[in-house]
C-alpha cells in the first residue's frame, strides 16, 4: 500500500515492497516497545493511588499529584516536540524519555514516604512527555509507506494490549504477595528491562527511520502549521474535554455500589482491550475512508457518558466498552492524520503541539467534570456529550480543507 493522502485515503500501491516490509517491521518493533512500556507504567498507575494512601497521603494530595503529573505529561510535549525537530536528535530524546520512565516505576518500591512517591510518579509522566513526540515522528516515516491509519492503529493496539495486561499482572502480584505493594512495583522492573532491551535493538536496527519514507508531505513546507491543523486541533481538544478520566468513573462505580472493588480493575482492562482491538480495525478503515470516519466514531464514543454515569452494572460495562473505543480513536486515528498535514521536519513539533494542547484540554475538561460531579450526574453527562458533539463540525471542516489543499498542491 502506498502513502494515503491528507484525508487518509491510500495512494496507489508503492513499488518499494521491500521498503514497505521494513517499514512494517519498524512499526511492530516500536509497538513491542510500547507494549512493555504500557505494561510497566499502566500497571503501576493502577495502584499508585492506593499506595500513596498507605504511605500517608490524603485524597487532596493524591488528586493534586495525579493531576499535576497528567498536566506535565502532556504540557511538556510542547517543548520536546519542537526540540526534536530543532536538533534532529529524535532517537536520543526518545531514549532519554523511555529510560527515565522505565527507571522510576520500579523505584516506587523503595519510596519511604508519599512525598518521594509523588516525585517518582510525576517523573514517570515527564518521561512519557519527553519520548512521545519524537517517537511518533519516527513512526510517521514508516506510516508513509504502509498507511497512516494502519501504522498508528497497529502501534496503538500493541500499546493498549500492554495497558491491559499490566494492571492484571499487578493485581495477580498483589494476590500472590498478600497485598504487598512494594513487591508489585519491584517486579515491574522485569517488563521495564525488556522494554529497554527492545529499545536498544530498535535503535541499532533502524538508526535513520526517515529512510523508511518514500516522499515528503506536500501540504506545507513552511515553518508554521497550516490552518487545517488548527481546525483539527480544535476538534480533538473538544473531544478530549468531554472525556472523563477513568479514576472518576471507577470512583462513581464504587460509591454507587454499581461495581464491586475487585471488578473495577477488570472493567479497566476491558476498556484497554477494546481500545487495542479497535485501533487495529479503525486504523484500516481510516486508510480507506479518511478523516470523515471520525464523525461516526466520535458519536459512538460519546455514548459512554450516559451509560457509565446514569446506568447500572451492565450499562456501566457497555459504557466502559464505548469509553475504550474512544481512547483507541484518540490515541491512534486522530494523531494519524496529523502527519500528513505538515512537512517531515515539522512532525515532532506538530505531535508535541497537538498532544500537548489536547492534554491541557483534557485536564480542563476533567476539572469541569469533577466540579459538575458534585452537583449533578445528568450535568456531567450533558457536558460530556455536548463537548463531543461540538467537535463534529470541526472534523468535517478539517476533512474538506485537507482535501482542497491536496487538490491544489
Amino acid at each position: 500500500m502506498g502513502a494515503p493522502d491528507a484525508t487518509g485515503r491510500p495512494a496507489p500501491p508503492s513499488k518499494g515492497s521491500k521498503r514497505g516490509s521494513t517499514a512494517l517491521r519498524f512499526v511492530v518493533v516500536v509497538g513491542i516497545m510500547s507494549f512493555f512500556a504500557d505494561f510497566t507504567y499502566e500497571g503501576s498507575r493502577s495502584i499508585v493511588g492506593q499506595y500513596m494512601g498507605l504511605l500517608g497521603a490524603g485524597a487532596l494530595a493524591i488528586s493534586m499529584v495525579s493531576g499535576f503529573g497528567t498536566l506535565l505529561g502532556y504540557g511538556l510535549r510542547l517543548l520536546s516536540g519542537p526540540g526534536a525537530d530543532r536538533t534532529g536528535k529524535y532517537w536520543p530524546i526518545t531514549i532519554a524519555g523511555y529510560a527515565l520512565q522505565m527507571t522510576v516505576v520500579p523505584l516506587l518500591a523503595l519510596a519511604g514516604s508519599w512525598e518521594i512517591a509523588a516525585v517518582l510518579i510525576v517523573a514517570e509522566r515527564v518521561g512519557k512527555a519527553i519520548r512521545n513526540p519524537p517517537r511518533d515522528a519516527m513512526l510517521s516515516h514508516a506510516a508513509e509507506e504502509i498507511g497512516y491509519g494502519w501504522a498508528f492503529g497497529l502501534h496503538e493496539a500493541l500499546d493498549q494490549f500492554g495497558a491491559t495486561f499490566g494492571p492484571l499482572f499487578v493485581a495477580l502480584m498483589l494476590l500472590v504477595f498478600h497485598h504487598d505493594y512494594k513487591w508489585a512495583f519491584a517486579l515491574l522492573a522485569v517488563p521495564a528491562g525488556i522494554e529497554l532491551a527492545v529499545l536498544a535493538v530498535a535503535r541499532l536496527s533502524y538508526p535513520n527511520p526517515s529512510d523508511l519514507s518514500h516522499a515528503s508531505a506536500k501540504i506545507t513546507t513552511t515553518d508554521t502549521m497550516p490552518r487545517v491543523f488548527w481546525i483539527y486541533f480544535g476538534a480533538a481538544a473538544l473531544v478530549g474535554a468531554g472525556f472523563a478520566d477513568f479514576p472518576l468513573i471507577a470512583y462513581h462505580f464504587e460509591r454507587s455500589r454499581i461495581v464491586s472493588t475487585d471488578l473495577v480493575p477488570v472493567f479497566y482492562a476491558v476498556a484497554m482491550a477494546v481500545g487495542g482491538a479497535g485501533s487495529l480495525v479503525f486504523g484500516r478503515l481510516f486508510d480507506r475512508f479518511g478523516m470523515r470516519l471520525l464523525v461516526p466514531l466520535t458519536l459512538l464514543s460519546a455514548v459512554y457518558a450516559p451509560l457509565v454515569f446514569l446506568g447500572g452494572f451492565w450499562a456501566g460495562l457497555a459504557g466502559v466498552v464505548f469509553w475504550g473505543i474512544g481512547t483507541g480513536v484518540q490515541e491512534s486515528i486522530i494523531p494519524a492524520a496529523v502527519a500528513r498535514m505538515v512537512s517531515k521536519d515539522r512532525r515532532a513539533s506538530a505531535f508535541g503541539i497537538f498532544t500537548g494542547g489536547y492534554g491541557v484540554a483534557w485536564f480542563a475538561g476533567s476539572t469541569v467534570i469533577g466540579v459538575l460531579f458534585g452537583i449533578s450526574l445528568p450535568a456531567v453527562v450533558a457536558f460530556a456529550v455536548v463537548s463531543e458533539v461540538a467537535a463534529l463540525p470541526f472534523f468535517i471542516s478539517a476533512t474538506r480543507r485537507a482535501r482542497a489543499q491536496l487538490e491544489a498542491s
